[in-house]
């Protein structure tokens, strides 16, 4: 039963987290909002996490999968599952503060005029870092988690518009977001935020920074590190369908300088990572893929009446500023140079 217009259901996908789950799950009943359901998403573990949850947590909601569908497809499930007006995406690698929760409530109680909302992510293990106040983006194809790996303080501690949130932790208004359809399954997982907050913006719905709302994040639990054979692999290929999914053809040639110099620096990275063999595998499938993300973008625009397109194309030029001028802090305070940062700044921005 839904019990109030700002009810919560809580999603969180797990796969062979169950030593993760305990922490997550007593940081969500320790919450001063109190009006929310769980729902975990169990993708086919292999450790005990499902049996553990219906043992140790009889009050969660338990969607048990026979395989690894991915993430995409997992949390998907979990959201239509629900019927509360508000949907928490977490990870299962977070930890709340007690409010967090009642922050975000109170966001969007607020902000009628926001469709999602971004937590300020902090560093598990490092609680005076960041892990992301917000999301922003790359127009080669990418996402950026704003203020990565810098200290927590300002700029970050005012409430804003930014592009997107990040899945990992993010608030979601349940109507808009369903007529989006959600993620796109065929991301499996790795960018299929990039992809529906892109999505959001052209259709006009904006992600509030919520900076009062702490979520403490461990990052790359499940895939056991940030760079590896699957996330090379699958950010190389939906990078590309990020791009085909939704950019109008204008849009491809006018930034194709752009898209360039992103897609080889991210060739370059994968080759000092000893990451080119994923890196092909991954380009192969995303170039046999193109065809038929571009068939999704023809379908989406069909139904679009293009009343925010010019709005949304100048936000992705903020929104990359924003990321450039967060590495280069980043940068600045580990005591490394940004001339060649400075240099992109002037010609592409």
């Amino acid at each position: 039963m839904v019990s109030g217009p700002f009810s919560v259901d809580i999603i969180i996908p797990n796969l062979n987290g169950r030593h993760m789950l305990a922490g997550c799950l007593d940081s969500i009943r320790r919450q001063t909002w109190g009006d929310w359901r769980v729902s975990v998403v169990d993708n086919g573990s292999t450790d005990g996490s499902a049996e553990w949850l219906r043992k140790a947590h009889p009050e969660v909601r338990l969607i048990a999968l026979g395989k690894n569908t991915g993430f995409s497809p997992a949390v998907n499930l979990g959201i239509r599952a629900g019927n509360r007006p508000l949907v928490f995406l977490l990870n299962n690698d977070t930890e709340l503060a007690p409010d967090c929760l009642e922050q975000l409530v109170r966001a969007a109680e607020t902000q009628p005029d926001h469709a999602f909302f971004a937590p300020r992510m902090l560093s598990f293990h490092q609680r005076h870092l960041l892990d992301g106040a917000g999301e922003g983006y790359l127009r080669g194809g990418a996402g950026y988690r704003l203020g990565t790996m810098e200290a927590d303080g300002p700029p970050y501690d005012r409430a804003r518009t930014v592009f997107g949130a990040c899945a990992g932790a993010a608030l979601y208004r349940r109507e808009p977001f369903a007529a989006l359809g959600w993620f796109d399954d065929d991301f499996f997982a790795y960018l299929e935020d990039v992809d529906l907050n892109l999505r959001a913006g052209r259709a006009g719905l904006r992600c509030r920074y919520v900076p009062a709302a702490r979520v403490y994040h461990i990052g790359s639990a499940t895939s056991g590190s940030k760079f590896n054979d699957l996330t090379i692999r699958l950010s190389t290929r939906n990078s590309l369908w990020v791009l085909a999914r939704n950019y109008p053809a204008g849009l491809l040639l006018r930034w194709v300088a752009v898209i360039a110099v992103y897609q080889g620096l991210w060739l370059v990275f994968a080759v000092k990572k000893g990451q080119l063999r994923p890196y092909l595998a991954g380009l192969v499938e995303g170039l046999r893929g193109l065809g038929r993300m571009r068939g999704t973008f023809r379908a989406m625009a069909a139904r679009s009446d293009n009343r925010h397109l010019a709005e949304w194309t100048a936000s992705l030029c903020r929104a990359e500023g924003e990321v450039i001028d967060s590495i280069m802090r980043r940068r600045a305070g580990q005591g490394r140079g940004n001339r060649l940062l400075q240099l992109y700044r002037r010609i592409f921005l």
